[in-house]
């Protein structure tokens, strides 16, 4: 475990990314840092102050702003365990209370709340109205970033949606913006909700998505090209046979196994809690008798127990960091959650190699298709 010292005001947060062994992937920015100097000064003018914290990574401004007691909502499920764990690293900063996600949303009124700004425009929008409906009359929001990640249309979301008070002057590649609440509201937008629709041999199935989900608006080019190999997959397998669609998403994979085959139980699992949303959404409306569950992880979790089949499109970025060191984690995970005749189908990005990476965890890894960009393998430890 990497950790790397963070300065501010009430003191030093020693602070670790879970997963990371690259030192240079830290666990805070200097983003993190303006919004704590910003909110420790807002919250002093604030007679106990009830404060939100959103889409904080790892903790940092939680545990930064632990002395005002914050309510944490984040959308990732990696949130609660770095939090936890850094919270073992830093015994005078201590945050009481779940960490809430969209699942299971917190209420208002807050009087301060501290947003790490998202990278994708309609996710922007859509937290920036739910914020005007939990946010006091007099409240104040903080939202910052890195500037190299702020979403392109971000200046015209703010204008749309909340007051901009005040941009605050640049300081080592990060932005922070000071807002009032605005009137935009959620029932009022129709953006919560943009999908397409799935076509295959057994009909037609809606698939539609919140902002937070990768390609919410159509099916992604690696997906259209693992989906055949999947329905081949379930069709001639046992009824009973167990489906994980791992990293689901909008729950494309998962629907398409449904699809060919609606009597096996299919688990539905996501780092984004507006994912498992979705899928739930669209396996309820679709498949409303199928064996459906549910699961809002980081990776599988240990007592999910084992499955026939397990369905990924795998992640390759986790913020501004692309690699394959997600995958990885997954892949060691799918192979322990395997039953012995088990099977992994994925897709992945042809340049990132997985043919070799999925020979550490599996016996057995064949190629099933490719296209310019992305390949199917299936893995097995037979």
């Amino acid at each position: 475990m990497t950790t790397a010292e963070l300065v501010f005001s009430q003191g030093t947060l020693i602070l670790s990314r879970p997963g990371a062994t690259d030192p240079t992937l830290r666990a805070w920015d200097a983003a993190d840092e303006l919004l704590l100097e910003e909110a420790l000064s807002a919250a002093s003018a604030v007679k106990k102050p009830r404060v939100l914290v959103v889409d904080d990574q790892f903790g940092a401004l939680s545990l930064g702003l632990a002395a005002v007691s914050p309510t944490v909502v984040a959308d990732s499920a990696v949130l609660p365990p770095a939090l936890s764990e850094n919270s073992s690293l830093n015994p005078a900063f201590t945050v009481l209370g779940p960490v809430h996600s969209w699942i299971n949303p917190p209420r208002g009124p807050f009087d301060l709340v501290v947003l790490r700004i998202p990278r994708q425009a309609d996710y922007l929008a859509w937290l920036l109205r739910w914020l005007n409906g939990v946010m006091a009359d007099s409240g104040v929001l903080l939202a910052g970033g890195m500037i190299k990640h702020l979403p392109a249309k971000s200046v015209d979301v703010f204008a749309e949606t909340v007051q901009t008070e005040q941009v605050l002057p640049a300081r080592k590649k990060a932005r922070v913006i000071r807002c009032r609440k605005g009137v935009a509201n959620l029932e009022d937008w129709s953006g919560t909700w943009k999908g397409y629709t799935l076509a295959g041999q057994n009909g037609a199935v809606e698939v539609e998505a919140l902002p937070a989900v990768f390609a919410r608006e159509k099916l992604d080019i690696g997906s259209r090209l693992l989906l055949p190999h999947v329905a081949k997959a379930v069709s001639t397998a046992g009824a009973d046979n167990s489906v994980l669609d791992l990293a689901c998403g909008n729950g494309v994979l998962g629907l398409a196994a449904l699809a060919a085959r609606q009597e096996q139980p299919v688990m539905f699992s996501d780092v984004s809690s507006q994912a498992v949303l979705s899928a739930r959404h669209n396996a309820d409306i679709a498949f409303p008798d199928a064996r459906l569950m549910f699961a809002h992880n980081d990776g599988i979790d240990p007592g999910s127990g084992s499955f026939d089949l397990i369905l990924l499109n795998p992640p390759f970025h986790e913020g501004g960091v692309v690699g394959d060191h997600i995958a990885l984690r997954l892949f060691e995970q799918a192979s322990r959650h395997l039953k012995p005749a088990g099977r992994l189908l994925m897709v992945g990005n042809r340049h990132l190699g997985y043919h070799r990476s999925l020979r550490r965890y599996f016996s057995s890894v064949e190629q099933l298709d490719a296209s310019p960009k992305f390949v199917v393998f299936r893995a097995s430890n037979r």
